[in-house]
């Protein structure tokens, strides 16, 4: 009597015997399987993708440790693996998850908001009341203004680390570092000599202007959100962007901007000019 094979009578050669490669059940606690393609297109980082995105849908997000900890929002080094048979594709990531109103020891000033739209009247209405549902929206709302103006900044060449994704209030975005994940130092620690630091300035100057010249003061520019990766600086902790004509107080935080960032390379003997600068940035954000 013939016994039909389990597929009928197709040929083996043609039966595809799928078994996922990873299952949540095997991974340890501090692993996860890839969000990159659980997350919407506009939750992804612009096109072109650099290639070193390792955006294998098998692949392993392992947690190595914390970068930083902040008052708002903590950073942790992701290093993501590639599942396809064949290949050691891999990158480090940086993943900043802000926390909720409850857990923050900083509150954002309202000075940065002002000229920012809430579309949803349910959203308002909760950020006002400060309910449950509205801390939640007031930290998922920081988290995608950093998203939207890294996008954007990224779009115009500006020197910020690749945004990878976002999902929730979680930002995933480009590691700063060595392949061995030792993270570029701030400006605040570089102790270089004078014509790096000279260097340094000018590239500082040219974030300035280009921020403006998109119509944007960072709002809480400084030496500790300036990192260094070699004799390259890349800015960092975008969340407070402010539109310089939209905001009231645009102006005035853009001022701040350069004050600060002049103030430090002059204590260091570079030749740096606030007001020259501020003018300048001005006449491009207007």
């Amino acid at each position: 009597m013939h016994t039909p094979h389990p597929t009928g009578d197709i040929d083996p050669f043609f039966v595809f015997d799928y078994a996922p490669l990873h299952a949540a059940d095997d991974l340890s606690t501090d692993q996860r399987l890839t969000t990159y393609w659980d997350v919407e297109a506009g939750q992804r980082g612009p096109a072109p993708v650099p290639p070193w995105v390792v955006q294998d849908s098998g692949a392993i997000d392992t947690e190595l440790g914390v970068l930083k900890t902040g008052k708002e929002a903590d950073v942790f080094l992701l290093e993501r693996t590639a599942s396809t048979p064949g290949t050691d594709a891999a990158c480090l990531l940086a993943a900043k998850r802000y926390r909720d109103a409850d857990h923050r020891s900083f509150h954002r000033s309202a000075r940065y908001t002002e000229g920012r739209g809430v579309r949803r009247s349910r959203d308002q209405r909760a950020l006002a009341k400060g309910t449950t549902y509205g801390r939640a929206v007031a930290a998922g709302r920081w988290a995608h203004a950093e998203w939207e103006a890294m996008c954007h900044a990224w779009e115009v060449g500006l020197p910020i680390p690749y945004p990878v994704s976002i999902q929730g209030t979680e930002l995933l975005m480009e590691f700063v570092g060595e392949p061995d994940g030792t993270a570029a130092p701030r400006l605040a620690q570089v102790t270089g000599d004078p014509p790096l630091l000279a260097h340094l300035w000018d590239q500082t100057r040219d974030v300035v202007l280009g921020l403006a010249g998109q119509g944007w003061a960072h709002g809480d520019l400084s030496a500790y959100n300036l990192l260094v990766h070699g004799e390259t600086l890349v800015v960092i902790d975008l969340p407070q962007v402010v539109d310089v004509v939209a905001n009231p107080q645009g102006a005035d935080l853009l001022h701040r901007d350069c004050t600060t960032v002049t103030a430090w390379f002059l204590r260091r003997g570079v030749d740096a000019d606030a007001e020259e600068l501020f003018a300048e940035a001005l006449a491009l954000a207007l």
